[in-house]
Formats: C-alpha cells, sequence, structure tokens
C-alpha cells in the first residue's frame, strides 16, 4: 500500500492517536517511514491548545507543497484538534491538503485514504459523532516502546474553561469502560509492558456515564491487579475531581506513581473565577495540603497561564505567592494568547505583550530556583529508575524516571531501555538528576 510519515504536536493524547492510527494503516498494508520524501501518505496530527503549536503545523504542512506538485499520487492530511477547529478553512489556506480529520473519527482515516487515491478527491470528517472513534485496545501494532504505553481512558472534556479550545476539538466526555481497559493492560503486559500511562483531557473526571459507575481511583485499583504492570501513571487533572478515593488509591497502591500533575493557571480568585476554573485558590491549597499529608513523598506539577485578560499586577503576586507556598517539583508556564472560539478570546487582550513576557520569565526563573533547590537535597539517595533509553544531549549516558517522575541521566554503560535500575544520585541540575548505577 505504501509508507506513511505522521508528524504529531501537542500532547501525549495526540501522541497515541498517532501510534493508533498509524496502527490502524499497518493493518491495511502500509509501513511506516520517518522520511517525508520517502512517504506516499503523509500527516500531521495537529495541536490547537495554543497558536505556536498550529503555526508550526502549518509552516510545516504548508513546505511539502512541492512534494505534492512533484508527486501527485502523494496524499497530505492534517488530522487532530486543528483540523476540528478550522475543518474546511484549512482547504483554502493549503490547496495541496486532501485530507482533514477530527479527533473523533481517526478510525476512518485508512478507508478515507484510500478513497482519496481511489477518486483523487478531497476528504473530510469532523461531524460531531463518535462512530469512529478508536477505542485503542484493538491497535497496539505501533507502540513506540514496549515498556512504556499510554492508554486512552476518556476522551473530550465538559468543562468551560474560558481560554480552552479543547472541549470544541475534542468534544464532549467519553469514559472508556474499565473492562477494556483492564483487557489493554493485560495484552500490553504480555507483550513485556511494565509502566502504562492511563490518558485524559481530564482524566480524574473519569466515569461519567458508566454504568456500574467508576471513579479513577476504582479504575486504578483494578489496572493495578494486573500482573507484570509495575507503574502505573495519568495525565492531566483538574483540581475540581481530585476525589478521595483518588488519594487512597495513590496512598495504597504501590504500583501507583505519586506524581500529580494538576495545572493551577492562576493564584488569584479573581483571574480563576473569569477564567471559570470552578475552584479557589484556598480550595486548591487545602487539596495540596491533604495530598502531602495522606500521600508521603507525592510530587506536584503544575501549568501557568500568565497575561489572561484582567491579570493585574496584584493578581500576579498572588500567582507567584502560590507558587512560594507549594513548591512545585515542575510547572509548565504560557502567555496568553487569545484562541479563536474560546469564550476569552471575546474579552480584551489588555496585558501588554512585553508584560506577559516579563510575567512568563518570573515565574519560570522561580520554578527553576525552587527546582534545583529541590533537586540538590536528593545528592546521595537512591532511586528505582526506568530506563528510557539513551540520553538526548549524551548519546553514551542512559535517561529514566523515577516514580515521581523525576528526570535521572546515568552512565550505564550499556542500553537499559525498560529495565529498573537502582541509582544513586549524584548530581543535581533544575530539570534533571545525575546519577550512577549501584
Amino acid at each position: 500500500m505504501g509508507k506513511v510519515f505522521i508528524e504529531t504536536y501537542g500532547c501525549q493524547m495526540n501522541t497515541l492517536d498517532s501510534d493508533l492510527i498509524l496502527s490502524r494503516l499497518q493493518a491495511e498494508g502500509y509501513s511506516p517511514t520517518d522520511v517525508k520524501e520517502d512517504a506516499d501518505v503523509i500527516l500531521f496530527n495537529t495541536c490547537s491548545v495554543r497558536e505556536h503549536a498550529e503555526e508550526r503545523a502549518l509552516s510545516n504542512a504548508g513546505m511539502v507543497q512541492k512534494l505534492k506538485k512533484n508527486r501527485p499520487d502523494l496524499v497530505v492530511g492534517l488530522v487532530g484538534c486543528m483540523a476540528q477547529n478550522r475543518q474546511d478553512r484549512l482547504f483554502k489556506q493549503l490547496p495541496h491538503v486532501q485530507l482533514i480529520v477530527g479527533p473523533r473519527h481517526m478510525g476512518a482515516i485508512p478507508r478515507l485514504v484510500q478513497e482519496i487515491r481511489s477518486t483523487g478527491q478531497r476528504r473530510i470528517a469532523v461531524a460531531d459523532f463518535d462512530d469512529e472513534f478508536i477505542d485503542g485496545a484493538d491497535a497496539v501494532a505501533s507502540r513506540s516502546s514496549r515498556a512504556q504505553a499510554y492508554i486512552k481512558a476518556m476522551e473530550g472534556c465538559d468543562l468551560s474553561c474560558a481560554f480552552c479550545i479543547v472541549p470544541t476539538t475534542r468534544g464532549s466526555e467519553t469514559s472508556r469502560p474499565p473492562g477494556r481497559i483492564v483487557e489493554e493492560v493485560r495484552r500490553l503486559a504480555a507483550e513485556g509492558t511494565v509502566e502504562i500511562t492511563l490518558l485524559g483531557q481530564t482524566v480524574n473526571s473519569y466515569g461519567k456515564g458508566l454504568k456500574p459507575y467508576c471513579d479513577l481511583g476504582g479504575l486504578l485499583r483494578k489496572v493495578s491487579d494486573v500482573e507484570g504492570i509495575r507503574r502505573i501513571r495519568f495525565i492531566t487533572s483538574h483540581p475540581s475531581f481530585v476525589r478521595p478515593s483518588l488519594i487512597e488509591a495513590m496512598r495504597d497502591l504501590p504500583k501507583v506513581c505519586k506524581y500529580l500533575h494538576f495545572p493551577a493557571q492562576s493564584g488569584s480568585n479573581p483571574v480563576l473565577k473569569a477564567m471559570r476554573r470552578g475552584y479557589t485558590v484556598e480550595r486548591y491549597l487545602e487539596i495540596v495540603d491533604t495530598l502531602r499529608a495522606e500521600v508521603p513523598g507525592i510530587e506536584l506539577a503544575s501549568d501557568f497561564i500568565v497575561g489572561f485578560p484582567g491579570e493585574t499586577a496584584d493578581d500576579f503576586d498572588r500567582t507567584v505567592a502560590l507558587m512560594e507556598r507549594v513548591r512545585f517539583q515542575n510547572s509548565f508556564v504560557f502567555k496568553y494568547s487569545p484562541r479563536p472560539g474560546t469564550d476569552a478570546a471575546a474579552l480584551p487582550d489588555d496585558v501588554p505583550e512585553e508584560e506577559k513576557k516579563r510575567r512568563n520569565e518570573a515565574l519560570l526563573d522561580l520554578q527553576e530556583r525552587q527546582s534545583l533547590e529541590h533537586n540538590r537535597k536528593l545528592i546521595g539517595r537512591t532511586f528505582e529508575v526506568l530506563g528510557e533509553g539513551p540520553s538526548k544531549r549524551v548519546a553514551t549516558r542512559q535517561t529514566g524516571r523515577t516514580d515521581t517522575n523525576q528526570i535521572v541521566n546515568f552512565d550505564a554503560g550499556r542500553d537499559l531501555t525498560g529495565q529498573f535500575v537502582s541509582v544513586e544520585i549524584t548530581g543535581a541540575s533544575p530539570t534533571a538528576l545525575a546519577g550512577a548505577p549501584r
């Protein structure tokens, strides 16, 4: 059938979707390639959460126009969140693109590609229904790592955060039945997977509509019973759904990693209200204190948006205070940019760009200092690290992660991908630890 090239932007969910798309195409006889020029099908799996991700995807998709001109049979497609958000406008912007598919129709891609190759006509699948939604359990052939795997626990989001396009691009919440997830985990474990990550736009709201009901805490208990799986992660969580059952699962189940990424977004109640986040700073801090009391050794991570419409200097100072109070292991900080289709896009973008940049750098600098202080305190301790392969910076070293998601680079002399290694920490930077196997 030919070769397929997929370029992926954005979150872990998109990474998983690309694996699932490739699996479906491989089942139809396609083979993967890492070289665009060799491909018969080129797909860009896009993200709409931030403007920069859209611009990169559009730019790179535009650059294959010459390939398409020289090879008319080449199929070029845009899939994922930006495809859902912009829909047929992309055909006008990129005339050489023939395929546009939203997140809920990934399963249709092999059929639509074949129709394009047969007829030469464009195809678009962005309607809001789930008939061609890829469940995941039946499409595991192209997992990039056998030791680690992403698993789709749920799709979509029912929240209405003012800045977020996800409900528009991903649709309403749909939780996969726990039996299907456990079935997939068992299959992966039999293939040698030792660590899984359950994914969802708001993964800790898992369970809506399930009969019998099962929340994320219950799902973690079911998955924890699967032999062969040694670590269970989940991402991303919303503060409103950090329920007692989830905290108890993190406390009681040794396989569940002691790491929680639950974005605060701001340390100001007026800004949180304008964002429609559904909680206060006081409630957020109450959750933090409960987590640290109930789950010893837990590490916390956050996202922050600076320069949201109406954010004053005092609002920003309150965000700084929140970061100083909680001392996150790591934080992702973003400058606000209006996203068409969100409610916040109608608000005056009244924080000057230079001030956004200053606030962004201030939070990043604070997080870097806190992370360095935290990581230096770990020198001399020994952690179990799951090897993930050669270090990106130094190919002769190995890299891996601790239970608490801390990156560790260490000298090993051999490939330890997928193996658990005891590593003594000998050095620290703001973003990673250095060590030596014991």
